[in-house]
């Protein structure tokens, strides 16, 4: 860690900022990383360490928070690292509080061994992804400011800078710099809201530190992405995206500006989207304490992907690639799925599952004695895969990866207890289009620090040959669904942008099949509600974003 810039006598604050990646629930482990931070803040000469919001239990904790117990302790260790302040430097750092019958959102500063002031979070954001207002009471009055080191700071959190009211408040108390301990995740759009429309900076000028958690939670990601605004706008982007780090700056109160010798680059498009699936994967596998993870590799698209982006997410050795043919299976896909396994350096193994199959059609003889099969028997093999992989699981202890994309969990294409069972979907808020984008770009580019191998590891035929589930002759997904362009345009104005029918049919598609797409949609809910988790990355993915009743007879009509 370099020295931090001087500048004379003037009222300069030399700031920490850490970009860390805790675990909800640790907060030993919480606590341990915040002490890291605290003795690099120390020995960089740093005034101040800034933590992310909610640092000590981790963000969101959910109804975690309502347990008195995980709050208690969450208070004590902040108290604790508190006493590690007397020779400095201070702390801001977010840990939930509770105090005088009410639990809020709150950002301690920790100082000459003491808690010396504490910030309640004003805005709790009630909509898409976030309930904090259902599990936290607001803080209560006008935000105010605080002397430190001569510098008059207001303290903010997250939410609080996307409205006018704490960023006005903190003005009008004569605050000179915000600093502003987040917990935001990403999405597509993020880096867009954060550095325009919701910027502090534009709503009254004030310059601020943006200090982010980085990680995969559930079905959430953070990109961490920390930056710094002067007081004329200017952007000091310190740390980068999806990667954990810290960076030391300085504020000049007297000209309202940051300096640092830290300087990052963020990611975009698809890269991005890329990065931001594989931390996710890799946190949900390491977090949850998993070996490693085990996937029926069917030599289609999505397994390839989801394939890539495990290697990618926890190295070969730590994934394991598994053919289930049977009859139906193609050579086309054996070779591709033996394919794609050796280019990423993966465990493969093959299983045919056509005894169990057998075995079940004479179980089930006498009862389907005079039908015709149909996607029942379709259903029997997806499921028969699915034990298989379970049973793989529950012996060696490898997680179970599904491999459906949100086209298909859109319209129901998928076996509930087959193809959907396991304990995470990277894919699932990518449209079947994007899977194709994000295949091309694997093959052509290397996400930063991805754990694969560079070049080509998803042969080209995965990616040209028409999609097949291959649970019957000669079977293609365009038999039962329009093409994919098609279908996933429907689906963006039915699901990600909550459109009328009106609207929709506007852009040009045929009325008949918009309707019948718009029923599939409603009547898989009840298959979404028992999905694995995946990460969000879009503007509205399939669980916590978006909570549609099961029963439903609504049709837009």
């Amino acid at each position: 860690m370099k020295r931090p810039i001087s500048h004379g006598m003037t009222k300069t604050l030399n700031i920490l900022a850490a970009q860390l990646n805790p675990v909800v629930g640790d907060i030993n482990g919480n606590l341990a990383l915040a002490q890291g931070a605290l003795a690099e803040a120390k020995a960089a000469g740093a005034d101040l360490l800034v933590l992310p919001e909610l640092f000590i239990l981790g963000y969101p904790a959910e109804d975690l928070v309502l347990k008195p117990s995980a709050v208690q302790l969450s208070m004590a260790a902040v108290d604790a690292l508190a006493g590690e302040t007397k020779d400095g430097p201070g702390v801001i750092i977010g840990s939930p509080w509770a105090d005088d019958g009410k639990l809020h959102n709150s950002a301690l500063l920790l100082r000459g061994g003491e808690i010396s002031y504490r910030y309640d979070k004003r805005e709790l954001p009630n909509y898409g992804v976030f309930d904090e207002v259902r599990v936290f009471d607001p803080g209560v009055g006008p935000a105010r400011a605080i002397d430190f080191n001569g510098v008059r700071i207001g303290i903010a959190i997250c939410e609080d800078i996307w409205l006018d009211r704490v960023p006005q408040d903190l003005k009008d108390d004569c605050a000179q710099v915000l600093i502003v301990p987040n917990a935001s995740p990403w999405r597509r759009t993020v880096q867009v809201e954060r550095h325009t429309t919701f910027s502090s900076w534009r709503k009254n000028g004030l310059p601020y530190l943006f200090v982010n958690q980085v990680g995969g939670q559930d079905e959430l990601v953070f990109d961490g992405a920390s930056y710094a605004v002067d007081i004329d706008g200017n952007e000091h982007q310190l740390l980068g995206d999806f990667i954990t780090g810290s960076a030391l700056v300085s504020f000049n109160a007297e000209t309202g500006r940051f300096a640092s010798e830290a300087q990052a680059s963020l990611t975009e498009g698809t890269e991005a989207e890329y990065r931001a699936a594989v931390l996710a994967l890799g946190d949900y596998v390491d977090k949850n304490r998993f070996p490693g993870v085990v996937l029926g590799m069917s030599g289609g698209i999505d397994s390839a992907l989801t394939a890539a982006m495990a290697v990618d997410a926890l190295g070969a050795d730590r994934v394991w690639c598994v053919m289930l043919p049977s009859k139906y299976t193609s050579n086309d896909s054996l070779e591709d799925a033996l394919a794609c396994t050796k280019a990423l350096g993966a465990r493969y193994d093959t299983i045919n599952i056509a005894p169990g199959v057998g075995a079940l059609g004479e179980m089930l003889a006498d009862q389907f004695e005079d039908t015709a099969p149909d996607t029942t028997e379709e259903n029997i093999q997806s499921r028969l895969r699915a034990v298989t992989l379970m049973a793989l699981s529950n012996k060696f202890g490898h997680m179970v990866v599904t491999t459906g994309n949100k086209s298909e969990m859109a319209v129901g294409y998928a076996t509930l207890y087959g193809d959907m069972c396991g304990g995470y979907n990277a894919l699932k808020d990518f449209y079947k289009t994007e899977v194709f984008e994000l295949s091309n770009w694997r093959n052509a580019d290397h996400p930063r620090g991805g754990l694969g191998p560079k070049g080509e590891v998803i042969p080209a035929r995965i990616i040209t040959k028409p999609p097949s589930a291959e649970l019957r002759e000669d079977q293609r997904d365009d038999d039962n669904l329009p093409p994919y362009e098609v279908l996933d345009d429907i689906l963006r104005g039915l699901v990600d942008e909550e459109l009328d029918l009106d609207d929709i049919l506007a852009r040009g598609h045929d009325e008949a099949t918009v309707r019948r797409i718009e029923h599939l949609l409603y009547v898989a809910e009840y298959k979404r509600r028992q999905a694995p988790p995946g990460v969000k990355v879009g503007g509205k993915n399939f669980g916590r974003d978006r909570r549609y009743p099961i029963t439903n007879r609504f049709r837009d009509d």
